[in-house]
């Protein structure tokens, strides 16, 4: 029998699989993930699940691109995965440091009008006491 992922290879991967996703909705429920990132992670989940159950798909889509090798195809897409992964990750970072610097800025200028406001009450109870 022909097999490209063989049987006992594919019982381990589907176990790992598994635990993948046990460890990503623990991450979800005890709130350590929020739960758009939680997407993009059960979606890598769901496209490896796949591709391991049906390795066919592999190949087809290796046989499409022009890719020799199902190894070589398979680290091709890893690496592309990475990379979106990657991309994805930095644009959450770049908008997180946005909100952190519009936060900063914003707490700036609510110190500014306090201490202005601080002011203004000495220099009235000042003014009483005279």
């Amino acid at each position: 029998m022909n097999q490209i992922i063989p049987t006992r290879l594919t019982i381990v991967l589907v176990v790992a699989i598994i635990s993948y996703f046990v460890i990503i909705l623990s991450l979800l429920k005890h709130r350590k993930l929020n739960m758009k990132y939680t997407l993009l992670w059960l979606f890598t989940g769901v496209v490896f699940l796949i591709l391991v159950l049906n390795p066919m798909i592999l190949v087809y889509f290796l046989n499409l691109c022009g890719i020799v090798g199902t190894m070589n195809g398979l680290f091709i897409l890893l690496i592309g995965f990475l990379i979106m992964l990657v991309l994805s990750l930095t644009s959450i970072a770049s908008r997180q440091a946005g909100r952190i610097t519009k936060l900063i800025q914003t707490q700036g200028l609510l110190e500014k009008r306090v201490r202005e406001l601080e002011e203004r009450l000495d220099e009235k109870e000042g003014n009483d006491t005279t």
